[in-house]
């Protein structure tokens, strides 16, 4: 059983709190803690202005927005082309196929060097595509864990002495996170 504590309103205050709780839930603790869930989850402090606070979330959001046109800009410019125009190399170059119908026994052919050496620059050149995409995914992995361990870092205000930076995350996944990077 859940055990009740008294606070005290001004009557218009409570009033106004009664008819306000009727519309969002059943009773007025679970308002209470609604209202509370809502400003502990968006970092919204009572002593800000509130408009301070939701241009803060709107920023947040055209920042995350503008790193996924980023993002979505370096896929069609470093994965999509250069694969592109491997294939079209390849493809230019590479000897016409013969009819499949005349079928001719298998003789050893010399290579022309200049096809031998075109080969080695296409392989080298797949090589390093698969390595800089490797690379980048890596990258955007570290990124993103980065990102999080930061949006788990809370500023505390000390009312008694300095402020402190709080880390708000299971210790396990702290633990994976540190196992991850140790690996790297």
């Amino acid at each position: 059983m859940d055990n009740f504590f008294t606070i005290r309103f001004r009557r218009a205050t409570a009033q106004r709190f009664k008819s306000f709780s009727k519309k969002v839930s059943g009773s007025h603790s679970e308002s209470i803690e609604q209202i509370i869930d809502f400003f502990e989850w968006h970092g919204f402090l009572l002593a800000e202005k509130f408009k301070k606070g939701i241009g803060r979330e709107i920023l947040r959001n055209r920042k995350r927005t503008d790193v996924v046109v980023a993002i979505i800009r370096d896929i069609e410019k470093h994965r999509t082309k250069p694969t592109t125009a491997m294939l079209e190399l390849l493809f230019e170059r590479s000897p016409k196929k013969e009819n499949a119908r005349t079928i001719k026994p298998y003789v050893k052919q010399k290579r022309d060097p200049q096809q031998e050496a075109f080969i080695k620059k296409v392989e080298a050149a797949i090589a390093m595509e698969c390595e800089n995409t490797n690379l980048k995914i890596e990258l955007k992995q570290n990124r993103k864990d980065i990102k999080g361990l930061l949006d788990s870092i809370h500023l505390i205000n000390s009312v008694f002495g300095k402020s402190r930076l709080e880390l708000d995350m299971d210790p396990k996944d702290f633990e994976r996170l540190k196992q991850r990077i140790q690996k790297g």
